[in-house]
């Protein structure tokens, strides 16, 4: 197969489309599942019977999505090749009494959710979106792209101190957006709202999991429009890079004489532990891959081998140096915008990557042409991690974390290289080729 590069710039410009349309992990995987069904894949329920055929076939469970593509003649023993990913992001979500408000001030009550960066959602136009549950069983994706909402921020003049102190946010009392005036709170009234902005009856909505999201769009940055600046790359960046290198391999020339199952797994959650139904903690992946083994004829056997010779390369965005705070990062390790994706790795196991791992994603950037770094923590610093050890740990499958060195991560607007999202792309399509 060709080790030419696959994408380029035009793939930049279609994630910036893909995060603008994605204010949500349900809105994601839909987004996701879209480019998928273009590629010739299907869905399938998990509550039907899976026969053995071969092609690209999808499961959508909430904000999750795996996808996997069978090429003909595949044996029950046959390996996976799994992008893993999430498609969460920190940020203020609905709570379930969401009507309130003080001094003639209407507010939305919010929940935060995951490890945001709260001073970035300061004085900054949000809009609200996600997942609605109606009376008839049915759901229905909601996304108010327009000024709905704000969280002001407090005038210097009634706070000096935060010029000496620094500014510090109580999470319950600073974080409630604005979003109208009104002496009187009036229970019902942001969903009655959303009702209205949906076309649905009073009362229809039964549910719901709603969150902000900045209505500011994607952009590329800078003199030379070499970086990119957008909401929810971590980890976006990821699904959708996962979602383009899963597409092009099922529609290569050559899909059909792949060694491996490639597989896309975007999970929810991963910002709070990844322990739900739709999280990496859970169960989705290895019940969808092991009744695949099971639908072309395997048994617990072929289910065993197939996950022995299975590579996971878990990918989420890391830490480019800052340079405004060098000094933060490992003395050595010093990943750079557009230079490649990154190789994540810690040996107390908050990264899953090991020897025999950096040479599986090794060979893959080899093969498409593409550098990589690698990354470390400093040791005075504490470590984040991924799904990667979940992954890991949960299968039984060797796991790789790698992922798009950016800025601001956990800001409702991160920042990266314009060229490291087409260069993941790139090496997780070779990876997934085998």
């Amino acid at each position: 197969m060709s080790t030419r590069a696959r994408f380029d710039r035009g793939h930049t410009d279609d994630l910036i489309t893909f995060l603008a349309a994605s204010p949500s992990p349900y809105h994601a995987v839909a987004s996701a599942a879209e480019r998928l069904e273009k590629a010739g894949f299907r869905q399938v329920a998990e509550t039907d019977t899976w026969d053995g055929s071969t092609g690209g076939k999808y499961v959508l469970r909430g904000g999750a999505i795996v996808a996997w593509y069978v090429p003909e003649g595949t044996a029950p023993h046959t390996p996976y090749r799994i992008v893993g990913a999430h498609t969460d992001s920190p940020n203020l979500r609905v709570k379930p009494l969401p009507d309130t408000g003080a001094h003639g001030w209407r507010q939305v009550a919010v929940e935060i959710y995951g490890g945001p960066l709260l001073n970035s959602w300061l004085d900054r136009d949000l809009g609200l979106a996600g997942r609605l549950s109606l009376r008839d069983g049915t759901s229905r994706l909601v996304n108010i792209d327009r000024a709905l909402l704000r969280v002001p921020q407090l005038a210097i003049h009634m706070d000096r101190s935060v010029h000496t102190d620094g500014l510090k946010l109580d999470k319950q009392k600073h974080m409630q957006p604005i979003w109208g005036l009104g002496e009187d709170v009036r229970e019902g009234d942001l969903i009655r709202f959303v009702e209205e902005e949906c076309g649905l009856a009073p009362g229809e909505v039964t549910g719901w999991d709603l969150m902000t999201h900045s209505i500011e769009p994607p952009a590329y940055l800078g003199r030379d429009r070499d970086l990119l600046a957008g909401p929810r790359m971590d980890n976006l960046l990821s699904v959708h890079a996962g979602t383009a290198a899963l597409a092009a391999a099922a529609t290569s020339p050559d899909a059909d004489a792949l060694p491996y199952i490639p597989v896309l797994a975007a999970f929810d959650h991963e910002e709070n532990g990844s322990q739900s139904d739709t999280g990496a903690d859970g169960p989705l992946l290895g019940t969808v891959l092991e009744r695949s083994v099971f639908a072309r004829g395997g048994t617990y056997e072929d289910k065993a081998r197939a996950f022995a010779g299975t590579v996971c390369l878990s990918s989420d965005t890391g830490h480019a140096v800052h340079p405004n705070y060098a000094e933060r990062h490992d003395p050595t390790h010093h990943p750079r915008a557009n230079r490649g994706p990154i190789l994540k790795v810690n040996v107390n196991n908050r990264y899953a990557t090991d020897g025999g791992g950096r040479a599986v994603f090794a060979a893959a950037c080899e093969k498409a042409g593409v550098p990589f770094q690698a990354f470390v923590s400093n040791n005075s610093m504490p470590c984040g991690t991924t799904i990667g050890p979940i992954t890991a740990a949960r299968h039984g499958i060797k796991t790789v974390d790698i992922g798009v060195a950016i800025l601001s991560m956990h800001s409702a607007r991160e920042l990266c290289g314009a060229d490291d999202p087409h260069l993941l792309a790139d090496a997780l399509l070779a990876f997934l080729e085998g």
